[in-house]
């Protein structure tokens, strides 16, 4: 907590104070008991000495006396410690007193003293002995004990007094820091209120402060310099908001990098373009906050020529951005030197482009075929085959075979079209993977007894949902399931498993068939891609299935893994992402 002047400066006085007073106390307090310890001793000693001139026998006769005029207890004590005379207790039971301090320094040294607490009372007692001696033989021992009470009790009053005169002089010390601390802080508190109004942009005026010091000047120079930058702080505040307004109603994301080339400036345009991929991007440097290595060289060109640099990059994992860039510096501002990168997004127009090109180039080859088949057998039947009704019902069967592989190519390209552009309409829920496999096995189920292939279904029921669209789920079962009865021989074999991995379901179908050359790999997937043309146009198939199940398995942030051995089958592995384990379905 901010503290005020004021309790600064009160608290420096308290804990002068309280210094004052500790200081006082370690020194006083010791000194005081000291003395008045030293004086009773020194009593109780000349009182111990003069019994000392007496016979043991004529002290214990006048014991109760000598006690009543010393104030304190007197004891007699033997040559061997035994006491043989006590004035308050009685002598059966008090032990040997031999080895108690006093009596041994009064033995050794011809005088002794000690303190020791007493629990009895409650408080400290003094105790003195002398020996006594009949001729320089030690024939016993005087000790005289009296509680110090006194000692205690003017320490007390001490203590009071002490108490008394630090609350009065704490009294004094406030009373003093008041006034100072109001005088001193009153001008800085008036200055504080001024340039508080003035930082949060409130009209201030001027601030007049009545005193003669340096607080006076200090108050001039910041009237002076309030008046100098009002003036600036007007026009700066008009350029910049007709700078933010541009920058803001931009179509084009903007990014401003500050002199270390750290990104200060985020417009709107590009946070909507990139935050959902790369979130917090202020503060980075171009490479820390993309990763990319198209635009790191690009912007390294810039720093190298300080020229503008103009190019085309990709940004993006999951979901992949096109943009068009360039690179500039800010003029007018010759210190700080501020670079200004521009993203023009044209990842639609350039998917549209691709998606054009290979649309033409694709359906080009694949219609030709059944289209010059079509051709060819309908010119048959027009010059004369119209004659043989069986040998036109057949080229008719042939016709229709190939027409319905061009419904299917139709079909095939406006679904994965869709997809690419995000035109997919997706209905999210709650699948169970063991059902959904065990509706589509009767669909390819046919097919695969023709051939007598063996179908084995290892998906547990028990396996986690997944958060899916089923009708979309069940096109990539289908599309997988269909391709491994369909390149898998007679009396083959296709095992249908899953299992936990990670965080996903792995769901897994491997077959007994024909198998992938290892390099043909990585392409499948790929648009009208065939291992095997011939054989595949020959079962069927349209070349686009595993395409579609590839862009189907990223729409629900998933993967298509695939692996293959010549002669020996192929699996294809579908990672489905856990429900509720934090992933973000990924859209096309």
């Amino acid at each position: 907590m901010k503290r005020s002047l004021f309790f600064k400066i009160f608290g420096t006085y308290l804990a002068i104070v309280a210094l004052s007073f500790i200081i006082l106390n370690l020194f006083a307090r010791d000194e005081i008991k000291n003395i008045m310890t030293g004086q009773i001793e020194n009593q109780l000693m000349t009182y111990a000495q003069l019994l000392d001139l007496s016979s043991a026998e004529n002290i214990s006769q006048q014991l109760k006396q000598i006690a009543g005029i010393s104030g304190a207890r007197v004891t007699l004590v033997d040559a061997l410690g035994k006491v043989f005379a006590d004035s308050e207790k009685a002598i059966t039971v008090l032990e040997n007193h031999l080895n108690r301090p006093e009596i041994q320094e009064a033995r050794l040294k011809g005088k002794g003293n000690a303190i020791r607490y007493s629990a009895t009372i409650g408080v400290d007692m003094l105790y003195v002995a002398v020996p006594i001696k009949s001729g320089s033989r030690i024939t016993g021992y005087v000790r005289l004990a009296r509680p110090l009470f006194d000692v205690r009790n003017t320490i007390e009053k001490v203590y009071n007094s002490f108490f008394l005169a630090l609350f009065l002089v704490a009294v004094c010390s406030l009373i003093i820091a008041i006034i100072f601390a109001y005088r001193l802080a009153l001008p800085i508190k008036a200055m504080e209120r001024f340039t508080e109004k003035l930082r949060q942009g409130q009209a201030a005026g001027a601030v007049f402060i009545k005193t003669s010091d340096e607080t006076k000047k200090l108050a001039d120079n910041i009237n002076y310099l309030v008046a100098e930058l009002e003036t600036k702080i007007r026009l700066a505040n008009e350029e910049s908001s007709k700078l933010m307004t541009a920058f803001g109603s931009m179509n084009e994301g903007v990014i401003i990098l500050d002199e270390t080339d750290r990104i200060e400036v985020v417009n709107p345009a590009m946070s909507n373009i990139l935050t959902a991929q790369y979130g917090e991007v202020i503060g980075k440097t171009l490479l820390e906050a993309f990763r990319s290595v198209e635009l790191q060289k690009a912007f390294l060109k810039f720093k190298e020529t300080c020229q503008p640099v103009y190019g085309e990059i990709t940004l993006g994992n999951l979901q992949h951005v096109i943009l068009k860039i360039s690179i500039s510096g800010i003029q007018g501002n010759e210190e700080n030197k501020k670079t200004m990168v521009v993203f023009h997004d044209i990842t639609r127009l350039k998917r549209l482009e691709r998606i054009k090109i290979d649309f033409v180039a694709n359906v080009t080859h694949e219609i030709r075929t059944p289209l010059t088949a079509i051709l060819g057998y309908l010119e048959t039947i027009r010059d004369g085959a119209l004659a043989n009704t069986e040998e036109t019902r057949k080229f008719i069967d042939i016709i229709l075979q190939h027409a319905e592989r061009l419904n299917r190519l139709v079909e095939d390209l406006l679904t994965i079209s869709k997809i690419e552009l995000g035109e997919t309409n997706f209905h999210w829920e709650e699948c169970c993977l063991a059902d959904a496999v065990n509706n589509i096995l009767p669909l390819v189920a046919t097919k695969a007894k023709m051939k007598n292939i063996e179908i084995v279904n290892l998906v547990a029921e028990i396996l986690p949902p997944i958060r899916a669209d089923k009708d979309r789920l069940s096109q990539i079962f289908v599309n997988i399931l269909d391709n491994a009865v369909k390149f898998t021989p007679e009396n083959g074999k296709v095992t249908v498993g899953a299992e936990i991995a990670g965080n996903f379901v792995a769901v897994t179908v491997s077959d007994t068939g024909i198998g992938i050359p290892p390099e043909e790999i990585e392409r499948l997937g790929e648009r009208f891609y065939r291992v095997d043309k011939n054989r595949s146009r020959e079962l069927g198939g349209t070349g686009l299935g595993l395409s579609i199940v590839k862009h189907l398995m990223i729409a629900h942030a998933g993967k298509m893994e695939i692996t293959s051995h010549l002669g020996r089958g192929t699996e294809v592995s579908l990672f489905f992402p856990l429900k509720n384990r934090g992933l973000t379905v990924a859209t096309i």
